[in-house]
């Protein structure tokens, strides 16, 4: 199986792609990085370009309805922006279908995600989740679900693999869980040899951008650090964006 490593790995030629780490409810911080962008774009212009966000978008900062209405207005406006799902979205979907109080979306930032919405919900409390989620669902624009039920969970472009949180090592790029896709930690962290393409991820918080042969993880803990990050691959070429904490 053919595999290659990050100095050598190459975007298509002629499109430029920025991938955006975990927001986890920090709008300002992906405003302030699609700002970033435009700048990027506007001083040294692109033939094209994609700008593919990594996935959890809610949860744990204040504003995840915020986020989810900014990335459904900038696909919109344009359909160069690509939204993949992220464990915590999918989370979010399963409390909305299933109300469990002791869930991901319980334990890992719920509350912030409702109250984003004008829903207060206390999950120590049976009688707060029963009444929370009905008000929860009903705060809840159904373009919300419609939208995370839609997002894909990988793409692929010239030698790179965009996912939220990594591959199963030993599985061909396309024939990988979904679950997978968007869960998996150790077996995918500790992996050092090369993949088929570089994979390029989130969902495992650093204080910085870590850069591997074999993979390139995003994520610096925007929600708490305020610093959202993004890589730019342009052509051969790998360099780095982010907001400043």
């Amino acid at each position: 199986m053919k595999s290659v490593t990050f100095p050598e790995a190459a975007g298509p030629e002629g499109l430029r792609l920025y991938a955006i780490g975990d927001v986890h409810g920090r709008a300002d911080l992906l405003t302030r990085l699609h700002g970033l962008i435009r700048a990027d774009l506007a001083n040294n212009p692109a033939h094209d370009w994609r700008i593919i966000h990594l996935g959890d978008y809610v949860d744990r900062g204040p504003a995840s309805k915020e986020v989810l209405d900014f990335l459904i207005e900038a696909r919109e406006k344009d359909e160069r922006n690509l939204v993949l799902m992220g464990n915590h979205d999918v989370s979010f979907l399963d409390f909305l279908a299933l109300a469990e109080p002791d869930g991901v979306f319980a334990n890992n930032g719920g509350r912030e995600t409702a109250l984003s919405y004008g829903v207060e919900i206390d999950f120590r409390d049976p009688k707060s989740v029963d009444e929370g989620y009905v008000a929860l669902v009903s705060a809840v624009p159904q373009a919300h679900v419609e939208f995370i039920r839609h997002m894909p969970r990988a793409f692929t472009f010239g030698d790179f693999f965009f996912c939220h949180a990594g591959i199963r090592p030993g599985v061909p790029l396309d024939h990988q869980d979904p679950e997978d896709l968007i869960w998996i930690r150790r077996p995918f962290l500790d992996w050092t040899e090369p993949f088929e393409k570089v994979v390029i991820h989130g969902h495992t918080p650093l204080e910085e951008i870590e850069v591997k042969l074999n993979r390139v993880d995003v994520d610096t803990f925007a929600w708490h650090s305020g610093q959202l990050s993004a890589i730019v691959i342009d052509g051969a070429t790998k360099r780095f964006i982010q907001t400043l904490p």
